[in-house]
């Protein structure tokens, strides 16, 4: 085979790729419904369990970019199977915690591969397709991460109604080990070679690069996954420290071109490539509005009405089923309609957030679930039109050297934007239910949900017109 000639295995690659990415995506939000299974279990405090969800995100968040360099320096299959074993390796440790101690160590470890492997799938995609082919592949990346996040809490659901709240914690993570282990028996049969020769690392990688941006992103995401525990209160000093990091970070990637060396984030990627600082913009706002929305969703439903950690994840369902069969078509159809989509889809995402909230305030208390349902399958199938050609369009120019850091750095702005939006959306809720109850609390969490996401919406209006 060619360098021009297509692999003939590339969408079966693909497959695989990306359900080992899905996993490690869906962890992210499938072990929300599991805390209380957990303090039942372990016999924990809520602070403690609190930081199996907060140590993933950060330990997720802080790989991001360093697992793009990696795949783009030293091959995305090695790096795909080092960082695939590792996850199914580190999600068996958490099954079988005994302590709590022991759990978060393995979250903290399970973070960190995911966020090694999921830039692969982006880098992938960039070596495997071209033309429109390109554009399908990405619509499905696009998919896989809106569904992750929002059938997350569905699957969490079903899992504990399954096998108990004592121990259905434990199979959250087990799950993961018979599809790792497929996955990644295919992934070495399909995976095409790495092209380049392995470089050494002290050559290939910037050290001093990867430690400035974790130190900057840490002190983001530090204060926003702590934020149920005062931790904006407590570490708001640390967003000034991460401007500061963030600028001397910069300069350094400057200076390491300057020298002819390899940066960790080469700047040039923002300034030389044609819709990438914008992509990446509409995409971490749009984050920032809807998946916080899951999170409230659950409280609301599960403190509040008495539902089942299954009868919550429900609630959601039209949603993430609306959002996977909107973005297996936009993918398709982005070439054709390019940021108008976006545009489109972004209208439904507000529009159904907004008639939720109406509804949770007018509604009947009997069948509230069902009425909120509703809206949020239009939403639904307004995110699939948003994620999907968003992924597209922004990593459809990124040269290929470059694919693995690009599918990162628009991760890390997703998994802040993520942070960030739950928790402006959790404190809203909670200030208001305090004061009016759940179900104001509720609209005014969506009411800033949407007012999020038509930031996303004027940024998408921009780009379109620029």
């Amino acid at each position: 085979m060619t360098h021009d000639q297509p692999d003939p295995r590339r969408w079966k690659a693909l497959a695989v790729s990306l359900s080992a990415g899905f996993m490690g995506l869906l962890d992210v939000s499938i072990v929300n419904v599991a805390l209380p299974s957990m303090q039942s279990g372990l016999g924990a405090s809520a602070g403690a369990v609190q930081w199996v969800v907060s140590g993933y995100a950060l330990a997720f968040g802080l790989t991001l970019v360093a697992g793009g360099r990696l795949g783009d320096a030293l091959g995305r299959r090695t790096m795909f199977l080092v960082s695939l074993g590792g996850f199914v390796l580190t999600s068996a440790l958490a099954g079988m915690a005994t302590d709590t101690t022991t759990l978060i160590v393995a979250r903290l470890l399970q973070g960190a591969c995911a966020g090694l492997l999921n830039p692969q799938n982006s880098g992938l995609i960039q070596d495997l397709f071209r033309g429109p082919e390109r554009g399908r592949a990405f619509g499905l990346l696009g998919a896989c991460i809106g569904v992750s996040t929002a059938v997350g809490p569905v699957l969490g659901g079903v899992i504990i109604a399954l096998f108990g709240a004592e121990h259905g914690w434990r199979w959250v993570f087990y799950v993961n080990l018979p599809i790792g282990l497929v996955a990644l028996a295919f992934a070495v049969r399909l995976l095409p070679a790495d092209r380049r020769r392995p470089a050494r690392v002290r050559d290939e990688i910037d050290v001093v690069g990867a430690l400035l941006l974790g130190l900057a992103v840490l002190c983001v995401l530090f204060p926003l996954v702590q934020f149920e525990n005062d931790g904006l209160a407590r570490f708001w000093w640390l967003f000034p420290l991460a401007v500061v990091l963030g600028w001397v970070f910069v300069r350094w990637e400057r200076h390491t071109v300057h020298k002819g060396r390899s940066p960790l984030l080469d700047t040039r990627l923002f300034t030389e490539t044609p819709g990438y600082s914008s992509g990446a913009a509409i995409g971490a706002a749009y984050f920032c509005g809807f998946t916080g929305v899951f999170v409230v969703l659950s409280m609301f439903f599960q403190t509040g009405q008495g539902y089942t950690a299954l009868e919550s994840g429900l609630v959601v369902t039209p949603f993430a089923l609306a959002s996977a069969l909107a973005a297996g078509l936009a993918g398709r159809a982005v070439a054709r309609f390019g940021r108008r989509m976006t545009i489109l889809g972004l209208c439904l995402v507000a529009g159904g957030f907004t008639v939720a909230g109406v509804l949770a305030l007018t509604a009947p208390e009997t069948w509230l679930g069902a009425w909120v349902a509703l809206p949020l399958a239009v939403a639904g199938l307004g995110g699939g039109m948003v994620i999907s050609p968003n992924t597209t369009m922004t990593l459809e120019n990124v040269r290929g050297e470059m694919a693995g850091v690009a599918g990162a750095v628009l991760q890390t702005g997703q998994r802040i934007g993520t942070a960030i939006g739950a928790a402006l959306l959790v404190a809203a809720f909670h200030v208001v239910a305090a004061e009016a109850g759940g179900r104001a609390g509720l609209a005014v969490a969506l009411a800033c949900a949407v007012a999020l996401v038509l930031v996303a919406l004027g940024l998408a209006v921009r780009e379109r017109r620029g």
